[in-house]
């Protein structure tokens, strides 16, 4: 009996989680649009001085704590991984202040700091809004309807803590706009804070990179099925019928499939669809993407003034508060880049202050935009997954990570082998992983 036919669109690492999971017991072919594997894992080698540079430009990080599926997909691969250092600086390009959170010397790199009676503020706010939001948290205090802006607010949290740190921290974590985080549902960005440990000083995840890059793990994962995979895909539209899926390309073909899984972007997949139902329209519409420049160069002056200050993540908090999130990774921390005689730089949205002569090459990311109807959109799930003969998959369907991604590809793999939503269990599971260790 021949197996059944399933289409894949898009081979991020939801569309190969997919894909790996599927193969053995159905007739898989996955298409991409791009002509590389990863979406997001999109490693660019560099050669300075006759050294090749692996440079992560996308997906970067991971932890044991929260990345439980996906370090079980990495597992049997055999790939190695190596500490990563994760500290976040702040450079206020209104107020002229720079810090660095990794230390006392670093945090007070400034040394006017000193005798800051707003900084010792800021920082006391940290240590109380940890406190609070961790206990808040374990009571069940927060409630889906709850803003950060009105949880701030009700704790008197200050203007210093609210703008220098917590809004910067939010829009380095999902890449978007400072405007926006306010307006985040408080349980979400509080219990991601809590799951990554980032609501204490000390009690910290380790977090890795894949030694040669992050797409070090695509090659092994894809191997089994590598025949099946199609580069270069343009996909018009997808058509479903009771019988079946025929999905019709740019130069005029059509294949069928007797089911599809959408492992793209959200847009892309309603994009995609012939004809998407009221409930497709509603769901997938509320969950937004958003556009980031990233540039991989080797500009030191996109990093803070003070070298002291330098952290794997560096954010740039500007005057206007509607532009998308500015931050500049330094690659030689993160990957342990230590005898680079440059020191490469991966920034968002500031291109036009990066010397042309060390820009390396340029990229378009699009992030999921995380709001309170999205949110919602999240948890009608059942009303378009493993329905007319479509499954969708992607980080956007939680926190837009690459364990999100996993998960949700886990599931659809349990729909289609018509068993419950273990992915879903593992999930959950994971949430609370951070409170016991």
């Amino acid at each position: 009996m021949s197996r059944p036919k399933i289409a894949i669109i898009g081979s991020g690492i939801a569309g190969l989680t997919a894909a790996s999971k599927l193969h053995p017991d159905f007739d898989i072919q996955l298409y991409e649009y791009n002509d590389y594997l990863g979406g997001h894992t999109n490693t660019h080698d560099v050669t300075v001085e006759g050294v090749v540079y692996p440079v992560n430009t996308g997906f970067i990080v991971y932890n044991d704590w929260v990345y439980s599926n996906f370090n079980a997909l990495m597992a049997p691969l055999a790939v190695e991984r190596q500490a990563a250092e994760m500290s976040f600086s702040i450079s206020d390009e209104v107020t002229g202040l720079e810090y660095n959170g990794r230390n006392l010397d670093t945090l007070f790199a400034q040394r006017r700091n000193l005798w800051s009676p707003k900084f010792y503020r800021m920082v006391a706010d940290i240590i109380r809004f940890n406190r609070l939001s961790t206990e808040d948290l374990a009571a069940d205090r927060l409630t889906a309807d709850i803003t950060m802006g009105q949880y701030l607010n009700r704790h008197k949290l200050g203007a210093a803590f609210t703008a220098q740190y917590i809004i910067p921290m939010g829009a380095a974590i999902w890449s978007t706009d400072e405007a926006t985080i306010l307006d985040l549902p408080a349980l979400f960005f509080i219990r991601f804070f809590n799951n990554h440990g980032l609501l204490s000083v000390t009690n910290r995840p380790q977090w890795y990179v894949l030694k040669g890059g992050s797409r070090s793990y695509v090659a092994p994962l894809t191997e089994p099925f590598a025949e099946r995979v199609h580069l270069n895909s343009r996909i018009d539209r997808v058509e479903r019928r009771s019988d079946g899926v025929t999905l019709h390309f740019a130069d005029g073909a059509e294949h069928n499939f007797d089911q599809v899984v959408f492992a793209c972007h959200s847009d892309q997949a309603l994009a995609l669809l012939a004809e998407p139902t009221d409930a497709e329209l509603s769901v997938l519409g509320a969950m937004k993407y958003a556009d980031n420049d990233v540039v991989l160069h080797t500009d030191e002056a996109l990093l803070p003034k003070q070298k002291k200050v330098w952290a794997a993540w560096n954010y740039h908090l500007g005057a206007d508060k509607s532009k998308p999130a500015s931050l500049t990774y330094n690659m030689n921390i993160l990957q342990s880049f230590d005898s680079a005689p440059v020191t490469f730089c991966v920034t968002l949205n500031r291109t036009e202050l990066i010397d042309p002569d060390k820009i390396i090459a340029r990229f378009n990311y699009a992030h999921p935009v995380f709001s309170r109807a999205s949110l919602a959109a999240q948890a009608r799930y059942a009303d378009i997954g493993n329905t007319n003969r479509s499954h969708f998959c992607g980080a956007y369907w939680f926190n837009g990570f690459h364990e999100d991604g996993v998960n949700s590809a886990l599931r659809v793999v349990d729909d289609l082998h018509n068993r419950p939503h273990t992915a879903a269990k593992h999930r959950h599971e994971s949430e609370r992983v951070a409170e016991h260790e």
